[in-house]
């Protein structure tokens, strides 16, 4: 039975934000959340590995715990991560890392490969609502895996070793295309994934695989052709930045009426940059950098509909919220993805957002002004939305749980307080 020991990871942090002040000036990316944590997972069936532009979250730091549960000791060395194997491990996770972050359900494809066994607690992380990895199992199911589920713990077990499979995804998931992905290498045979998902962070841990030896195929966008080896070699790999925290920058010059430059992928931010132009900012591209110019008030943005990438995603919906809070218009928000987004509408609200949710989908009235608050982050995402509409605000607001924003945002207050942000800890 998996280990039921350890404790809560988050610790109770808040800070004063002082709102009124333009933000200005460049800001540096760290790498991407959403591609490090596979690529973590990856790392418990490669070789030794050297991951450059790897970001100190918190939520990396619970990866990293896996891996040592998994006699693969971690080393970091400012933004590089070293991977080592120690030991052989157990395929035994405790409930205290796999409650730390919903991505911990990566791992079970690399250990059920690797040790024909795996037992682990379902994953923990942000309160979003359901997130079923009936997706992963299934396609775990189809490459000879046999598992059962008893009071919130798996047990999986592929006695002869996982083999290659036709995979067809109802819905092309970031994380079972990821599962696929990490457990066909190291299958028998030949996997063909049909319906992945097209998200870059994909692209990067397919391109960390074949760093360490793995023969993947990108056929079309959405199918993906994986040879299964015996065993992945080590590799080195630096992990793309991450569009999302870029995009969380840009939307705090956007709050703001500043100027902010960041350095990322542009071709990675398409439908966002369209919408912060739909809502009247200047947005001027490099090859490797974006800068946003804000008005001194944004327009409404109309209807904002999140969906898989290349759309517009998920994970800034939130902070598009916070965007729209002052415009002049209508902004409306659908939520496809998950059913608990907008837990962090009522600490708008207390701010003065003028916003009516109806089923899945948040209408957003723009107001005059918004005031200073005491207010708390949900979520991760929802944290982000909150801390930015603070910085719009009139007078002091006072964040709380922003621990939740440290779970994917490296340095989120110093970086904010280098664009001028007024920001103190509270006592």
């Amino acid at each position: 039975m998996p280990s039921n020991t350890g404790g809560e990871m988050e610790v109770m942090k808040g800070y004063r934000i002082t709102g009124g002040n333009p933000l200005s000036g460049a800001v540096p990316i760290h790498g991407a959340k959403n591609a490090v944590l596979p690529i973590l997972a990856a790392a418990a069936v490669t070789g030794d590995c050297e991951i450059a532009g790897c970001p100190d979250l918190s939520d990396v730091e619970a990866s990293c715990r896996i891996l040592e549960c998994l006699g693969v000791e971690t080393r970091r060395v400012g933004d590089r991560l070293f991977t080592k194997r120690v030991s052989e491990g157990e395929p035994v996770i405790p409930k205290r890392w796999m409650s730390a972050m919903r991505s911990s359900i990566l791992f079970l494809g690399g250990v059920l490969a690797r040790y024909h066994r795996a037992e682990l607690w379902l994953p923990g992380g942000c309160s979003l609502g359901p997130r079923p990895i009936d997706l992963h199992l299934t396609a775990l199911r189809k490459m000879g895996a046999t598992l059962r589920e008893e009071e919130n713990a798996l047990f999986c077990e592929a006695p002869h070793g996982l083999h290659g499979a036709r995979i067809r995804l109802p819905f092309p998931s970031v994380g079972a295309t990821e599962t696929v992905l990490i457990a066909g290498s190291l299958a028998c045979g030949e996997s063909r994934l049909l319906g992945a998902a097209r998200e870059p962070e994909i692209d990067d841990l397919i391109a960390f695989l074949k760093t360490c030896g793995a023969h993947i195929e990108k056929e079309s966008e959405d199918s993906i052709l994986i040879e299964g080896r015996e065993q992945l070699s080590g590799g080195r790999h630096t992990v793309i930045p991450d569009r999302i925290a870029a995009a969380t920058y840009l939307a705090a010059a956007a709050v703001t009426g500043g100027e902010v430059t960041v350095c990322c992928r542009p071709d990675h931010l398409a439908a966002p940059l369209d919408l912060f132009r739909a809502a009247g900012c200047r947005v001027m591209k490099s090859e490797s950098a974006v800068t946003l110019s804000a008005p001194r008030r944004l327009l409404g943005m109309g209807s904002v509909v999140t969906l898989p990438y290349p759309a517009f995603p998920t994970d800034l919906g939130a902070v598009f919220m916070a965007a729209a809070l002052k415009a002049d218009g209508i902004t409306a928000f659908t939520e496809t993805i998950f059913k608990n987004r907008f837990r962090h509408v009522e600490e708008l609200r207390r701010m003065g957002a003028d916003i009516t949710v109806m089923g899945n989908t948040a209408v957003v009235a723009g107001v005059p002004k918004l005031f200073g608050s005491r207010v708390r982050c949900t979520d991760l995402r929802g944290g982000a939305a909150v801390a930015l509409a603070a910085l719009g605000a009139e007078g002091e607001s006072e964040i709380l749980e922003i621990s939740h924003i440290e779970r994917g945002y490296e340095a989120f207050i110093p970086r904010l307080r280098r664009l001028g942000a007024r920001i103190e800890p509270l006592e």
